[in-house]
């Protein structure tokens, strides 16, 4: 990425306090939001010259947008070790969380797969903003279709072991830089016909073994951790944001106005492309 950063506004080898802030606030709005958080960072990144790696900064402003994840989900959450516990308890009583768990560590399989077998190549776009551009304009593809599909009520009961498979798929594509995570799979389970909030609900409680496994991985790749207080404050941000973005997107789910971000994902994709040299 270095070579591409210096083609930008400089050189720095440090984030500075502004700069965490902002990039908190960008990690905290794009990790949840359809609009991929991994090309939003490549591009910002790239625009404040940053020239070293900012690995364990950017690994912690992701820990700030799992723990937002835990927090506005915690409901869904019991609800899965109750109904995993009565499942192994061979209790007939709400026996949904203890399926939805199965579904999300079926539907992890693909995506931990596609991580293992292609990171080396996924990670090597991060080096190249113009190509995140172009990955931009294909989540709008995506996300513009959703506008189309039909909402209908199929819920957590009626959800299949093949529906999760093709989200998981969805999921490991989005490692790739551009492709939004959330975007990706929420809309998989529109095409799934799955009900919209259950789309958007599996969608982030997926994400959770997701950049957990992915924060564990780049952890035993960090060689310099920068200052501390920087990046906690950067990770602070990103929880806070994280938050609120939820909240806001779990709103536009239930109202299946989904394909509104395309407009965003097909613009910043054309200034990405544009100004990468």
């Amino acid at each position: 990425m270095a070579q591409r950063q210096r083609k930008f506004l400089g050189g720095s080898s440090k984030i500075n306090i502004l700069q965490a802030v902002f990039l908190g606030f960008v990690q905290g709005v794009t990790e949840f939001l359809p609009i991929s958080s991994s090309g939003h960072l490549v591009f910002f990144q790239s625009l404040f010259g940053l020239r070293e790696s900012q690995l364990f900064f950017d690994v912690m402003l992701h820990v700030g947008t799992l723990l937002a994840v835990v927090v506005f989900f915690w409901k869904d959450i019991a609800r899965i070790v109750q109904g995993s516990m009565n499942m192994l308890k061979r209790e007939k009583r709400d026996q949904q969380g203890g399926k939805l768990l199965l579904l999300i560590v079926l539907a992890t399989v693909p995506t931990g797969l596609m991580g293992i077998v292609f990171r080396d190549w996924f990670e090597s776009f991060f080096s190249e903003p113009k190509f995140v551009g172009i990955m931009l304009l294909v989540t709008g593809g995506v996300l513009w279709v959703t506008r189309y599909v039909r909402g209908q009520s199929r819920g957590v009961e009626g959800m299949t072991w093949k529906d999760a498979l093709l989200i998981g798929i969805a999921q490991g594509l989005a490692i790739m830089p551009g492709i939004s995570r959330s975007g990706a799979t929420i809309s998989t389970g529109f095409y799934c016909g799955l009900d919209r909030s259950l789309a958007g609900r599996f969608s982030f409680l997926l994400s959770i073994p997701a950049i957990l496994g992915a924060t564990v991985l780049e952890f035993a790749e960090i060689e310099t951790i920068g200052a501390i207080w920087v990046t906690l404050v950067g990770a602070t941000v990103a929880f806070c944001v994280g938050l609120l973005s939820l909240k806001l997107l779990m709103g536009i789910i239930r109202a299946g106005r989904l394909f509104n971000f395309s407009y965003y994902c097909w613009g910043m994709g054309l200034l990405m492309i544009f100004l990468a040299k």
